[in-house]
């Protein structure tokens, strides 16, 4: 565990203030990281706010974002400079509770984990597509889409029994069953649909092993990893059954294998559970499942370490803190002063400049005038910087102009000046004003924030 505490120990920053978003608690053993989420917050100067999703609501008001409890009028200040939402499993339960999820990263708060890494995690079958994607190992997994579906899930399963039949939706090991024979699957697949005629059950192959084992993932490190121990007389190893649990030295490669699984999902702190294979030093193991919202009471126990010490102290660091983006197409609409909408090409491979295309460049002393689209303006002349094309270097001048995009306005934006009449379009963007524009660009699409429009001005 030495390289664990390596890492837990190096994190420092500012104070900042702690959503927990749970839904209340019923027994305090399902609300332990919430309130361990609290207690370690206060305990390091945090301001904390734990969110009761049957009945919070979000206000906006004098310019800034309020959360409430149905029992608190005065509700808890949140901005996107300073505001780490955690997100407990129970929230995914109702689409109401995401949907709290969904007004948090409007407003930009930094989410742990968003609401797509939660619906992606809950769903056991999509969570298996997304990690083929990235080439994990898996136990090969198929879906039973209605009760009269067995015979054909068990061929593409092409598994002997035993085999093991999931919901598609459950946690702490619910709703997972041991199935030794095609009579006794039949059998439960018809009452569970008889039950329920919405339910969604996907079988599995099993893989026999005496225990599987969690790792913690923060911030794209391995902080943490438990041995569970199967429960005697039981198949699962799940904490909250009863497993035993005791810490557990990683290979290089479950290393790998598990921050691949965590990054599949978008993870930002996830679990990773994985049953180990024959030879753990070149062959990788069958990951089971990533969990967006792990619970710490077996972790710690098993570990000694203060895992929830380490998330709260990672994300003190304002570098690890992420607003979940928009998609936005390589060409958007900019509305630039004086000059009015342009399309921009957002450019991830510049990490310069901002440039804008002008023409009849004129100097004289701290000004620059210029003309774009038959309008000459006249303004301040910020400095000058030096670009590398493929036709050797330029030097370019920088000017500042206010811009909107998608609805918010933002002042004084450095822009490089260069021809751009051979280029397609009149502005390139830069990664840092990406960032500031909280978009990821899709190069398949244009104008996914944004309209392309044109005037007619013709009236004859």
């Amino acid at each position: 565990m030495e390289k664990f505490k390596s890492f837990l120990t190096e994190q420092k920053g500012e104070k900042y203030k702690i959503l927990v978003i749970s839904s209340k608690p019923k027994e305090s053993e399902m609300f332990h990281t919430a309130e361990r989420f609290a207690e370690e917050g206060k305990a390091a100067g945090h301001k904390v706010y734990i969110v009761q999703v049957e009945s919070a609501y979000i206000r906006y008001e004098d310019d800034a974002y309020y959360v409430h409890n149905s029992d608190d009028k005065k509700g808890f200040e949140i901005s996107a400079s300073d505001t780490v939402a955690f997100v407990r499993g129970s929230v995914r339960l109702k689409k109401s509770w995401l949907d709290i999820l969904s007004q948090l990263e409007k407003v930009g708060v930094c989410m742990v984990n968003s609401r797509n890494t939660v619906e992606l995690t809950s769903d056991k079958y999509r969570t298996y597509l997304k990690l083929q994607d990235f080439g994990l190992t898996q136990p090969k997994t198929v879906l039973i889409p209605n009760k009269d579906g067995v015979k054909e899930a068990l061929e593409a399963l092409d598994s002997d029994f035993p085999i093991i039949m999931k919901t598609l939706e459950g946690s702490k090991g619910v709703g997972v069953l041991f199935v030794e024979s095609e009579r006794s699957l039949t059998s439960l697949v018809q009452l569970l649909f008889n039950q329920d005629e919405n339910t969604d059950l996907l079988i599995q192959e099993f893989k026999k092993t005496e225990y599987d084992v969690r790792v913690i993932v923060l911030g794209g490190k391995v902080i943490g990893a438990m041995q569970r121990d199967v429960v005697k007389g039981d198949f699962r190893s799940n904490v909250s059954q009863g497993a035993e649990v005791k810490g557990f030295d990683l290979t290089e490669l479950e290393i790998e294998q598990s921050l691949l699984a965590a990054k599949a999902v978008d993870g930002a702190w996830a679990a990773v559970d994985f049953i180990p294979s024959e030879n753990r030093e070149t062959e990788p193991p069958y990951i089971l499942e990533v969990n967006h919202s792990p619970g710490t009471a077996g972790v710690e126990k098993a570990t000694k370490l203060n895992i929830i010490k380490s998330v709260i102290d990672h994300y003190a660091d304002p570098k690890n803190r992420y607003s979940v983006p928009t998609q936005c197409g390589y060409y958007e609409t900019l509305d630039i002063k004086p000059f009015g909408q342009l399309i921009a090409k957002f450019d991830t491979g510049n990490s310069i400049h901002n440039v804008l295309h002008a023409e009849d460049v004129k100097v004289s002393g701290k000004k620059i005038s210029f003309k774009l689209n038959d309008k000459r303006i006249s303004t301040r002349l910020h400095g000058t910087y030096t670009s590398i094309t493929g036709g050797g270097e330029d030097e370019r001048y920088i000017i500042k102009l206010d811009i909107n995009f998608g609805g918010t306005d933002y002042q004084d934006i450095e822009f490089g000046l260069d021809d751009r009449s051979r280029m397609g379009t009149d502005v390139l963007l830069d990664r840092d004003m990406m960032t500031r524009f909280n978009v990821v660009v899709n190069p398949n699409r244009k104008y996914v924030v944004t309209t392309k429009f044109v005037i007619n001005k013709d009236t004859n």
